[in-house]
C-alpha cells in the first residue's frame, strides 16, 4: 500500500483509531513508510506511522524530533500520540526503556509524561513493582499541584496504580489526592474511571477484589 493510497484511506471522516490499527496489522513493519507518513504532519497519519516504526531504528536523536514534532499538535492530539509511542515502541526495548527513566526532569513536558505513565503502567500491568515507589511518591508529592496538565495526568495515574497496587503506601496516596484536590469537580461519564484520586484508588480496589474473589470462587 502505498503513502497516497494511505492518505486517502485515512481522509475519511467516519476513520476511527481502531481503523488504524487494522491498516497497522496489513502493513506490519515499515520504517520508511512510516517516516514519509510523519512528515505529513497529520494526525491520523501520524499514529499509523507510530505503529508500523521499526524500533530498531528509534535513535535518542530521532525520538526528540518526533517528541517536538508532536508537541505542536492539539492538547488531545499530543497526548495521545505520546502515550502510543510511549506503549507500542518506547516500551518494546532496553534502550528506549532506559532513555524514558532518564526524563523525570526533562525540559520537555511530553517526555516527563512518557516518564510517568510508564512508571505507572509498570504497576499497572500487573508487573511487581520497582523498587522506586518512595522516591516517585515524594516528587509527587512536590511536584503534582504545579506541573503541567499533560503531566499532572500521568503523575496523578502513577500514584492512583501505587495506591491500588501496593497496599502500603494507600493510605498516604489517598491523603494526597484528598489535600491537593486534583480533579475532584471533574465530571465523569457513566462507568468510567473517576481521575480524583479517593475515588480512582476506591473504584479500582473495589474492582481488583471483585476479580480475585471471582478468581478463588471459580478455582473450588
Amino acid at each position: 500500500m502505498t503513502k497516497e493510497e494511505i492518505l486517502t484511506h485515512l481522509s475519511d471522516p467516519s476513520t476511527k483509531l481502531g481503523d488504524v490499527r487494522k491498516l497497522a496489522k496489513e502493513i506490519k513493519k515499515d520504517h520508511a513508510l512510516a517516516m514519509a507518513l510523519w512528515e505529513t504532519g497529520l494526525y491520523l497519519p501520524r499514529q499509523l506511522a507510530i505503529l508500523i516504526m521499526d524500533k530498531q531504528c528509534l535513535t535518542p536523536e530521532l525520538i526528540d524530533t518526533l517528541v517536538k514534532d508532536i508537541q505542536q499538535h492539539s492538547f488531545e492530539e499530543k497526548t495521545q500520540l505520546i502515550d502510543w509511542l510511549m506503549a507500542n515502541q518506547l516500551s518494546k526495548s532496553k534502550q528506549t526503556i532506559s532513555l524514558m527513566e532518564s526524563w523525570a526532569n526533562s525540559p520537555s513536558s511530553l517526555q516527563r509524561r512518557v516518564f510517568w505513565y510508564y512508571q505507572g503502567r509498570l504497576r499497572w500491568m500487573g508487573q511487581t513493582p520497582p523498587p522506586n515507589t518512595e522516591e516517585l511518591l515524594l516528587m509527587i508529592e512536590d511536584q503534582l499541584a504545579t506541573e503541567v496538565p499533560e503531566v499532572q495526568w500521568a503523575m496523578n495515574f502513577t500514584a492512583a496504580q501505587i495506591g491500588i497496587f501496593q497496599e502500603a503506601y494507600r493510605s498516604r496516596c489517598l491523603q494526597l489526592g484528598e489535600e491537593i484536590g486534583l480533579y475532584k469537580d471533574e465530571k465523569v461519564a457513566k462507568n468510567c474511571t473517576p481521575n480524583y484520586l479517593p475515588l480512582y484508588i476506591a473504584t479500582q480496589v473495589e474492582k481488583v477484589a471483585r476479580k480475585e474473589g471471582a478468581h478463588v470462587k471459580n478455582k473450588k
